[in-house]
């Protein structure tokens, strides 16, 4: 593939969306250059269509741009197909009781380096340390307050190539990971594995112990 779309691609497979500026900042290319690459992206079915994402601060909503299942599918490799069938076995074994507590026992140690939440600390501040630590490991993560509550969303799935194979275990990982950094636990809301744009959590309540 040409040099400079295959970049293109590997920065949305990073960082799950990005807009024409961004790319065009990481790649130092005009956003004509960037745009031209895109449409040819798009015809191959590898960048969804864009979709519009409003600024948090004053300005024109901008454009964002994520792969496609096919995008996704260029990176696959063996690891997704061993790790499925692990699970599958492990399952098998030892049970959907022992593979829920191995989950929550992932989830607890990817986190083991992270300051725990604290009694008292506002829910923003922890939504924002949570994001910082998704988006370090490829979740496209975001929050924004609503009127039922807290909503994180995390645009892009890092376990897709697991996910699209029926194996729902990332999933309890996820939740139980969302529970950590909070530390309380949301509710999801929407799934990107039956068919979400993105996996919503919603945290009830504007400041939790």
């Amino acid at each position: 593939m040409q040099k400079t779309r295959q970049a293109i691609l590997d920065i949305l497979h990073e960082r799950g969306q990005a807009t024409v500026e961004q790319l065009s900042q990481a790649l130092d290319l005009t956003p004509v250059t960037i745009r031209h690459h895109i449409d040819i992206l798009r015809n191959e079915d590898l960048i969804e269509a864009p979709k519009l994402q409003h600024r948090a601060s004053v300005g024109r909503p901008q454009h964002i741009y994520k792969l496609t299942a096919k995008g996704n599918h260029h990176y696959l490799d063996n690891y997704s197909d061993f790790a499925n069938v692990t699970l599958l076995e492990m399952r098998e074994q030892a049970g959907p009781e022992a593979i829920e507590a191995l989950m929550h026992g992932v989830a607890k140690r990817m986190v083991i380096d992270l300051p725990a939440p604290q009694p008292g600390e506002s829910m923003p501040d922890r939504l924002d340390r949570a994001v910082a630590f998704l988006n370090q490991k490829g979740y496209a993560a975001c929050w924004e307050s609503t009127a039922r509550g807290y909503v994180l969303h995390t645009a892009n799935c890092p376990y897709s190539g697991l996910t699209e194979r029926q194996c729902s275990d990332p999933c309890v990982m996820d939740l139980a990971l969302m529970t950590e950094l909070l530390g309380v636990a949301p509710q999801r809301i929407d799934w990107i594995a039956s068919g979400g744009e993105a996996c919503s959590y919603l945290v009830v309540g504007s400041n939790p112990v």
